[in-house]
């Protein structure tokens, strides 16, 4: 007769305080705010209503277009960081990992540090250098010859939205660059060394054997990516306020969303409505991570091996 095997307790003993703190924290404000979303306030009494603040939010033009807006401007955002943060990420990763590199550690820190700054320094720092009145971006241009170039970035519809896209890149293009850095270190030795023998150095060795073999860490990189832009906030109140201005050409579903659910000067603070606002952006971030792991994910992983 085989004898039964031990129950680990230990394990749930070591786990119960991480779970309790993430329940509390993470789990139970989640499904309180899918609570919210189903009730509305009237005269101090709350009513079940069902799906209907969700018809209101998609379907009345008084709710609808600051959404539509909002979630475009987040979607640029989300673009800006894609096409412009996470390649310079990975080229100075590949620069930085060259074993001839002189002072490679100390670019990394100086690259880095900006990733560990508050966002409300950031933000406060940028809109006084872009500012056309007392900033130094203007001075500096008229210095290289490119005065022409300056325009008041952030106080034109068409341009505030890009250039706080770009000063989010600046901040935070040290996170992937650390982790593609990582997993160029991670490549076997003796791979570039066969390869090197081929006749494959240089940038051609970067294409062909290491950009395959970092893949899992860009689709990484990527959905992490995806999940901080939508969650994004802080940079575009501490720059341009709630009202994400100029004319809400800055506004974010995380702007959106505080407006709504807390109030704003003379709009008052909806929660019911808040809630759904939440729901929305939290079922656009679970479809954006379900599509990146049962899609590309998978294929990343067929090609690999």
């Amino acid at each position: 007769m085989a004898s039964r095997r031990p129950i680990r307790w230990h394990i749930a003993v070591f786990l119960a305080p991480a779970v309790l703190v993430y329940t509390a924290i993470m789990i139970f404000p989640l499904f309180n705010t899918l609570r919210l979303a189903l009730f509305t306030e009237v005269d101090n009494v709350r009513h079940f209503v069902g799906l209907q603040n969700f018809r209101t939010l998609f379907g009345d033009p008084r709710w609808s277009e600051s959404f539509w807006n909002a979630l475009g401007n987040n979607f640029w955002f989300f673009f800006i960081h894609m096409l412009v943060q996470n390649p310079i990420g990975i080229l100075l990763a590949a620069i930085l990992s060259h074993p001839r590199l002189r002072f490679a550690a100390l670019y990394r820190s100086a690259i880095f540090i900006p990733t560990i700054l508050s966002f409300v320094i950031v933000g406060f720092a940028w809109k006084l250098i872009l500012s056309p009145i007392w900033g130094i971006a203007p001075s500096m241009l008229d210095a290289v010859g490119l005065k022409w170039l300056y325009a008041p970035w952030l106080g034109k519809e068409e341009y505030a939205l890009t250039a706080l896209s770009l000063v989010s890149v600046w901040q935070f293009v040290g996170i992937p660059m650390m982790l593609i850095y990582a997993a160029l270190l991670t490549i076997p030795e003796e791979i570039l060394e066969a390869a090197e023998v081929e006749g494959i150095t240089g940038m051609s060795a970067f294409w062909k054997i290491k950009l395959p073999l970092i893949l899992p860490s860009i689709g990484i990189i990527s959905i992490l990516t995806f999940v901080g832009n939508f969650n994004a906030f802080d940079l575009i109140y501490a720059a341009q306020g709630a009202l994400a201005g100029p004319d809400f050409s800055t506004d974010i579903l995380g702007t959106f969303l505080y407006r709504t659910f807390f109030g704003f000067q003379l709009q008052l603070g909806d929660p019911h409505m808040g809630s759904a606002i939440a729901t929305a952006m939290f079922a656009i971030i679970l479809i954006g991570v379900c599509i990146y792991l049962f899609g590309i994910q998978t294929r990343m992983r067929r090609y690999q091996f």
